[in-house]
């Protein structure tokens, strides 16, 4: 659970999670064998059409929620059942502490339900003196340590085997073996006799379809068809989002969720219940079953724009699967009930604000939860949006205010950058780092080197060398989107991306009232401020006059591309100029091979190459394969490098805000790279850059980063 009280406390649950060697190898190990085990599992299958399907069915019955649920309760009560709504969580606590005592229970078991974590309801019903057994295996150990799930599909993944042993030696009263089957058989054993006494059996459902009354329940161990079957009384506890319009839709979620979740084509069990069962105990032979729906809130986001998509979740977890941070800290500090991305929004709508804000600033925007999520969910976009919301109720911070206010202000912006310039020659030292940091940072700050601001930025430079990227009948009208950090601190990566289309037949300009895209300020819920600047940079380019809009930046191209029309949208409709814009946004190596077509034959790199695959040109611009391609026509030889495309740390504002976090994914990094024996590594982001570079710096390393600018400039045939 999590229970920091602001930032500054979190972030010490945060060191304290750090220090967890065991958790972190045991989530590293399941991180790297995950992508494997899914992408067997999704073999032969078009994984985008199948989640594409998911987000269809999910969406069609998020917009009819109300009439799923009146038809669901219609079919299901013909058949025996008892069908409530509840409209909170202490509500559906109550039904079913009522529907306890009027049935005369004194013990219940549980099959694994999030649902039934989300209402606390153990807690609940044992203040009604009730028994309450977990009967799946990590939910039952996690209740013998009276502690919450670190992960919605494995809620004990970050226990040893060791620490197993010695829960259920304490619990059983004599010394267990340290041994995974022997420790199943314990569990086995003393759960057994639980299914015998029980009185009342509480799920929760994968399904409710409205169209036959049924829930379904999708396991592995089993123990849900036991505690659904053997107690006279069964109540399940279901999310108003489970809701499918028909049995197909439900089918059409099973094809992927077991796939998306641990890498399995179809769970163990998947057990459907239509009506109330046959049961020899009680007086008319049919056993007692209660269906209890859950808002809280769930009605309010089906009717969001944005929140809305939140109800597609799965609860397959593989957003905490694929997140770099998830991996570090674990789930007890990267959610509260819900775990991973999800988890940082749902707490927010389930379990307070107070919860929820500093949580939800833990995200490094990298995106690859929304790359793998089931049913598509642009979950790091709504992480912004609920932090938005947050700031919005409790006041923005003055920093994040100002600059919003000199981003949306270009000449205020530059002018300081350029005063600062002046400013930290006492603290300038060779090789273009500060020697140090300035006051804003703290100790923990120093993992990496910080470049200094150009001596002149790219600007100010164009005027003297854009006649080479000037030919008389350009093949190509091409704009030069540069960011901030690349037009005042890298600018050389720009003037190497003129050396490399000099001779191409292409027009570049560099429109020079554009500015920093908005990211920073978007990443800090400054979202008036971002679509101010974002209105700045799309007024500074005529479409009308371009083939493309290219940048170098793959954090701005991500944004540019994919955010500025969502940011842009005036009364639920896309400025015409803003999507023109985002449209012909591209990057530098997709420009370099699909467009220009990289010829080999106009260059004679040598030696070993890797590459650092930037978050938003993997998953923003979705740009894997043409950066390879690049290198190998550069002539070097393009040596692979494992987890290529997992977050460096940097994620803009996200290394001010989580040092701790930042270095250790640099850390990882940085062994990934010298793991290959290269002599460069390639990138394609300034961010990137700045941070891998500054990294490798402090530890005296002699790799070179470079982006891919420079490397094809330096590596191309001189004429």
């Amino acid at each position: 659970m999590q229970d920091a009280k602001d930032l500054k406390e979190y972030r010490e649950h945060i060191k304290s999670a750090l220090s967890n060697d065991f958790q972190r190898q045991a989530l590293d190990k399941f991180a790297k064998a995950y992508p494997v085990g899914r992408a067997n599992a999704f073999k032969g299958h078009d994984v985008k059409a199948l989640i594409n399907e998911v987000a269809r069915v999910k969406d069609a019955g998020i917009a009819r929620l109300d009439e799923l649920y009146d038809e669901f309760k219609r079919k299901a009560e013909a058949l025996g059942v008892k069908v409530h709504l509840a409209k909170t969580a202490h509500e559906a606590n109550e039904i079913i502490a009522r529907i306890a005592q009027e049935n005369g229970v004194k013990k219940v078991l549980k099959s694994k339900s999030m649902t039934a974590e989300e209402t606390h309801l153990n807690d609940h019903l044992e203040k009604y003196g009730l028994e309450v057994t977990e009967t799946d295996l990590g939910e039952w150990i996690i209740q013998l340590r009276k502690e919450g799930p670190t992960h919605m599909v494995m809620p004990a993944i970050h226990l040893s085997r060791h620490q197993v042993a010695d829960l259920f030696s304490a619990v059983t009263g004599a010394a267990q073996e340290v041994d995974i089957d022997k420790l199943v058989k314990v569990a086995r054993r003393e759960l057994r006799a639980k299914y015998v006494e029980a009185d009342m059996g509480i799920s929760g459902a994968n399904f409710a379809v409205a169209e036959t009354g049924s829930i379904g329940i999708i396991t592995n161990e089993g123990n849900a068809r036991l505690v659904t079957t053997l107690p006279r009384v069964h109540v399940a506890l279901v999310g108003l989002e489970k809701l499918t319009t028909t049995l197909d839709d439900a089918l059409k979620i099973i094809r992927v969720l077991p796939k998306n979740a641990t890498g399995q084509n179809i769970t163990s069990y998947v057990t459907w219940i239509t009506g109330a069962n046959e049961c020899a105990t009680c007086p008319d032979q049919k056993k007692v079953m209660h269906v209890v729906f859950l808002d809280n809130g769930r009605s309010s986001m089906a009717k969001h724009e944005s929140y809305k998509e939140v109800l597609r979740c799965v609860r397959c977890g593989a957003c905490a699967n694929v997140c770099p941070v998830y991996r570090l800290v674990g789930g007890h500090e990267y959610g509260d009930v819900y775990i991973g991305a999800i988890g940082l929004i749902l707490t927010y709508f389930f379990h307070s604000k107070e919860k929820a804000k500093a949580l939800v600033q833990n995200c490094v925007n990298c995106q690859a939860c929304k790359e793998i999520c089931a049913s598509g969910i642009d979950l790091p976009r709504i992480i912004k949006e609920v932090y938005n919301d947050i700031l919005n109720e409790e006041g923005h911070p003055a920093e994040s205010k100002v600059l919003g206010l000199v981003l949306k202000n270009r000449a205020l912006f530059h002018g300081l950058l350029r005063t600062a310039k002046l400013a930290q020659k006492p603290l300038k030292a060779e090789q273009g780092y500060l020697r140090h940091l300035p006051l804003i940072f703290s100790k923990e700050h120093n993992f990496r080197a910080l470049p200094a601001i150009a001596d002149k930025p790219f600007r100010d430079r164009w005027n003297e060398i854009k006649h080479r990227v000037s030919p008389a009948n350009p093949r190509y009208k091409v704009a030069l989107f540069s960011g901030c950090v690349q037009d005042f601190v890298y600018p050389e990566q720009l003037e190497a991306v003129v050396d490399i289309l000099e001779g191409k037949g292409v027009q570049l300009d560099f429109p020079m009232a554009q500015t920093c895209c908005g990211l920073p300020v978007r990443m800090m819920g400054e979202f008036n401020a971002a679509k101010d600047v974002a209105e700045l940079n799309v007024n500074a380019f005529d479409q009308s006059k371009y083939d493309y809009v290219l940048t170098l930046c793959a954090s701005c191209g991500g944004y540019l591309k994919e955010m500025y029309p969502r940011v842009l949208t005036e009364g639920g409709k896309i400025p015409v100029k803003a999507q023109q814009f985002a449209d012909k946004v591209i990057s530098l190596s997709e420009f370099m091979a699909k467009v220009l077509k990289l010829d080999p034959a106009e260059y004679q790199g040598q030696g070993k190459v890797t590459f650092h695959s930037p978050c938003h040109l993997a998953r923003g611009m979705n740009v894997k394969e043409e950066p390879h391609e690049a290198i190998r026509a550069s002539g070097h030889e393009f040596v692979p490098m494992e987890e290529e495309h997992v977050c460096c740390g940097f994620g803009g504002t996200y290394s001010m805000k989580f040092p701790q976090v930042s270095k250790e994914l640099l850390d990882k990094k940085i062994a990934n790279i010298e793991a290959t024996g290269a002599e460069v590594i390639v990138t394609e982001c300034p961010g990137c850059t700045m941070q891998i570079r500054g990294g490798l710096h402090n530890k005296g390393s002699k790799v070179q980063v470079m982006h891919t600018s420079e490397l094809l400039a330096k590596a191309r045939k001189k004429k």
